[in-house]
């Protein structure tokens, strides 16, 4: 087994897809690496809040040592379910005016969990061709049929309902709202009137990257979409925008019920501490009021597509989340290297994350993130050949 995991690991090696932890700290929306200050490109702090000091001390003048609850102890089903878990799901049903809420562990507890739960063998899964290893996992162990569709294309997704919708069950279309890879968008509110068009396709969207940074009151793209009232399954994670950790569904109580009987992720591990979710309810109190931080984030994405387009490269987003598309393996993490010794930490990402041949650097903007920083970052950035 040892032979084989080192000739493995050599092979990586070789391809330029050798992965190894990072040694770092990270002292606000700056990182240390190797004795280097660098501009974090490469968070999911969308809103900067994870840094923001005053944020912390607010929430612990409210909170004693009889609040200070650092482990559930148990699942949820035994003696984890603390009252703050139930104020946050009354809070997430509230804001997104749905019947239930329920809070996970992760994403990845809440996509690989809600799918083979809700799905027989009489159920078709419809996933987008670019869906999230979570999603991938969750299809997986799923007991339902699973057919990919090309990567946010309607028509062909439509071709397809039309084709098996007499052979199922029901029929659910599975994507993200905004994709974490590329930085582009669904259009949910075309998927909305598929919905209304065929009665037996039910949508599961993935907000992952969306919630907190899209939307009015930082809902996601649903929101902006108005497309929340179609959405039957809509999943969102707290360790992004949030500045926590977790995840959740908003869905029917009949969803919830069903998902706290036959969901295996949340059934059979500890719950969150109580403490954790004490301070994602505390900040999700405060996502409807930090319309600046979105303002500036959209504003800072647009200036960074646009640089890289007049650089000559393509650029699918329409986010925050700027691909620098480069190709191969080499090239990418040369530009990486290169852009590190400039002040800039921003990673390479590479197969099988992505497709081979389209190897890139992926941007990851907050909030924290200057205009001069961004101008600063584009004057590294070689024209493309």
């Amino acid at each position: 087994m040892w032979e084989r995991m080192a000739e493995e690991l050599e092979i990586l090696k070789q391809q330029g897809n050798f992965r190894t932890l990072p040694p770092i700290t990270y002292p606000g929306y700056k990182m240390v690496k190797e004795g280097k200050q660098m501009l974090n490109l490469s968070s999911n702090d969308y809103l900067g809040l994870a840094s923001r000091q005053e944020l912390r001390e607010e929430f612990l003048q409210g909170l004693s040592a009889d609040d200070f609850l650092p482990t559930s102890s148990s699942s949820r089903l035994l003696t984890g379910n603390f009252p703050v878990y139930e104020k946050l799901e009354n809070e997430l049903a509230s804001l997104y005016n749905k019947e239930s809420a329920l809070v996970l562990n992760s994403g990845y507890h809440a996509n690989t969990g809600i799918l083979p739960a809700i799905a027989t063998e009489q159920t078709l899964i419809l996933a987008d061709k670019l869906v999230h290893a979570s999603l991938i996992d969750g299809i997986r162990l799923s007991p339902a049929r699973c057919i990919r569709y090309r990567h946010n294309d309607i028509l062909q997704l439509e071709r397809l309902i039309k084709k098996y919708e007499a052979d199922y069950r029901e029929i659910i279309v599975v994507t993200e709202s905004l994709f974490s890879m590329d930085g582009d968008i669904t259009d949910l509110w075309h998927l909305s009137i598929l919905k209304k068009m065929y009665p037996k396709v039910l949508l599961y969207v993935d907000e992952a990257h969306a919630f907190g940074v899209r939307g009015p009151q930082g809902l996601g793209l649903a929101e902006e979409m108005y497309a929340l009232d179609n959405i039957d399954f809509l999943v969102g994670t707290f360790g992004k925008a949030a500045a926590s950790a977790g995840a959740f569904i908003v869905c029917r109580k009949i969803v919830k019920e069903y998902l706290v009987n036959r969901m295996r992720t949340l059934i059979f591990t500890t719950a969150l501490p109580p403490v954790n979710v004490a301070w994602t309810l505390f900040i999700l109190r405060k996502l409807p009021g930090l319309k600046q931080e979105r303002e500036h984030l959209a504003a800072i994405g647009k200036q960074l597509r646009q640089g890289l387009e007049a650089k000559g490269y393509v650029c699918p987003s329409m986010s925050h989340i700027v691909p620098l598309i480069i190709g191969s393996n080499a090239e990418t993490l040369w530009t990486a290297e290169k852009l590190q010794k400039n002040g800039f930490y921003a990673l390479p990402v590479r197969p099988p994350t992505v497709p081979e041949g389209t190897s890139r650097i992926r941007f990851s903007l907050t909030a924290d993130v200057s205009e001069e920083d961004v101008e600063r970052l584009l004057s590294v950035i070689h024209y493309k050949l």
